[in-house]
């Protein structure tokens, strides 16, 4: 009975150690996820309340950077490079900063984006983009510190970061046109020696027709040119369940040869073990 009530208190205590309070944020955490053309972009802040206090120029002072937020540092993820102020910035996930001034904003890209606020360490060879941002004043007030898109087009968008009776906006330039006329030349010229190899392997695997499956990996072997060994390789396999032996172990000698120049055991072994296999039968 003594051993039993220890084991109850020491699960209490234990319950009692790992128990969290659940309450509100001051500044709750925002995820906005926009696409621009043919760009995935992705914001990650948090957003305080003005809370009858002054914020520009006081709250948030003019001429220093500041972490644009609150919390945890504000993100900006670009799924392709982007322009900005005929500045290109690399596709990846930034710290966005910025220096608020009455006139205009510095917008700061920062490629170090899990500090907590401004950097202790700030490293100017850490910044990827800076530019210069619009100022606007709103009629009204905004409570809420917020961040969004707008004038979307095909090929461009704004950034508003929005607080008080300010508005700051930075327009992006996006790679569409260059992302649909690549598209356009891919599909127009036909199907690449990757799609004709997953097709052909499909074929294989799925065991729907070998000679077909023959035919495109040969297809992508030709559009290749220096075929891979792997390539040979599902070739030997192909060759092998359409009864040809022959021409099944020739190839599969080729891929043996480019997989032991390439110092990859694993096809060379594979390679080895299906030409035992065929030349015994």
């Amino acid at each position: 009975m003594k051993r039993i009530v220890l084991l109850l208190v020491a699960g209490l205590v234990s319950l009692g150690a790992t128990a969290q309070i659940q309450a509100p944020q001051p500044s709750p955490f925002t995820k906005v996820e926009q696409k621009v053309g043919l760009t995935d972009v992705t914001l990650e802040y948090s957003r305080p309340g003005m809370r009858d206090r002054q914020i520009f120029g006081d709250l948030v002072p003019y001429g220093e950077v500041w972490r644009t937020g609150a919390n945890s540092n504000t993100k900006i993820t670009f799924s392709d490079d982007v322009e900005i102020g005929s500045q290109k910035l690399p596709r990846g996930t930034y710290g966005l900063y910025t220096i608020p001034n009455k006139q205009s904003w510095e917008v700061i890209f920062y490629k170090e984006a899990d500090n907590w606020g401004v950097p202790q360490n700030w490293q100017e060879d850490k910044i990827a983009l800076k530019a210069n941002a619009e100022v606007t004043e709103l009629p009204f007030p905004m409570e809420t510190f917020t961040i969004f898109f707008d004038d979307l087009k095909n090929d461009s968008a704004v950034l508003n970061i929005v607080w008080e009776n300010t508005v700051a906006s930075l327009p992006i330039q996006f790679p569409t046109d260059a992302k649909t006329m690549a598209s356009i030349e891919k599909v127009m010229n036909g199907p690449s020696a990757n799609d004709y190899f997953a097709a052909g392997s499909y074929y294989h695997d799925t065991k729907k027709d070998n000679k077909k499956a023959l035919e495109w990996v040969n297809k992508a072997i030709e559009m290749q040119g220096n075929a891979p060994f792997w390539m040979l390789r599902k070739k030997s396999l192909i060759q092998a369940d359409l009864g040809m032996k022959k021409e099944a172990i020739a190839t599969a000698k080729k891929s043996l040869e480019m997989a032991q120049k390439a110092n990859n055991a694993d096809y060379v072994k594979m390679n080895q073990d299906s030409i035992k296999e065929w030349e015994a039968n």
